[in-house]
């Protein structure tokens, strides 16, 4: 499928519209329920993925189109249909922070086509600040181009964004005991963790699950920066870009070097390396 600059700056502002009126006009005046699965739902999330469906299937029809509060059967469905171009969107990743009253969320969407991830974008509706990329062409903040700038030579130079909660409990341990890294933060959007490592905020970054809407549209914006980093079903895997709706670990650096030194002590200490 082509898709060209003109293309992506259409779709920033579809997904800019769509956030101040369904996501921005809701923050803090908005009920929250459970799903299913324990995780949360609000008339804000429902209600974006509808105006994207929407605006998205005017502008490209031929696109079919794949959101989180989908059913897993019908999103299965789509993944599985060969040959189309799909849109892949989390309307509101954030939704505890969203509910809580906390200004930490964003809708991310990419474009996919042939198996592979070929546009994102992501908006901080909060800052303002929409990430977006072309695959093999760049990415950006707002009309700035992006690159990890802060680029530290050690783990103990780096920020480190790590979401403790889906780790095995030998690596939570070992970053209470002996965590390699100068501080570390996590606020609780998957999609604005991989943009704010490509625009060098964070050098590591571990995530222990998130799911392809998460990452989708984040990761093609990390991996069109200088930072990289990468999808794995297990710690000692090597990164996969196999589209699936298994969750899947994310581990992530601001260069190659520091990549190869995080995914070092993590797999030493998946071993229960105490002397590290």
């Amino acid at each position: 499928m082509k898709f060209d600059t003109k293309d992506l700056d259409i779709l920033r502002e579809l997904v800019v519209e769509a956030s101040k009126e369904e996501l921005m006009s809701r923050f803090r005046h908005v009920a929250s329920s459970a799903k299913a699965d324990g995780t949360l739902v609000t008339e804000a999330d429902l209600a974006m993925q509808k105006c994207m469906e929407l605006a998205l299937a005017e502008r490209w029809p031929d696109v079919g189109f794949l959101g989180e509060e989908m059913t897993a059967e019908e999103q299965q469905r789509l993944l599985d249909t060969s040959g189309q171009a799909l849109w892949v969107l989390d309307p509101l990743d954030g939704t505890s922070n969203y509910a809580a009253g906390i200004p930490c969320f964003a809708p991310s969407l990419a474009l996919v086509s042939e198996g592979k991830v070929i546009a994102g974008v992501v908006y901080d509706p909060v800052l303002d600040e929409c990430f977006s990329a072309l695959r093999g062409q760049g990415a950006w903040l707002n009309d700035e181009p992006l690159d990890a700038l802060n680029k530290p030579e050690t783990l103990k130079e780096a920020m480190a964004m790590v979401d403790l909660k889906r780790l095995p409990s030998e690596l939570i341990e070992a970053f209470a005991k002996r965590a390699p890294y100068r501080s570390q933060r996590s606020f609780g959007s998957v999609a604005l963790d991989w943009c704010w490592v490509a625009a060098g905020r964070f050098q590591v970054y571990l995530h222990g699950g998130q799911k392809l809407w998460d990452y989708a549209a984040g990761h093609l914006i990390l991996s069109e920066t200088s930072a990289v980093g990468g999808h794995c079903d297990d710690y000692y895997a090597e990164f996969s870009e196999v589209l699936t709706l298994t969750p899947r670990i994310g581990i992530a650096a601001s260069d190659p070097a520091l990549l190869e030194l995080w995914r070092a002590w993590l797999k030493e200490n998946l071993k229960g390396d105490s002397n590290n």
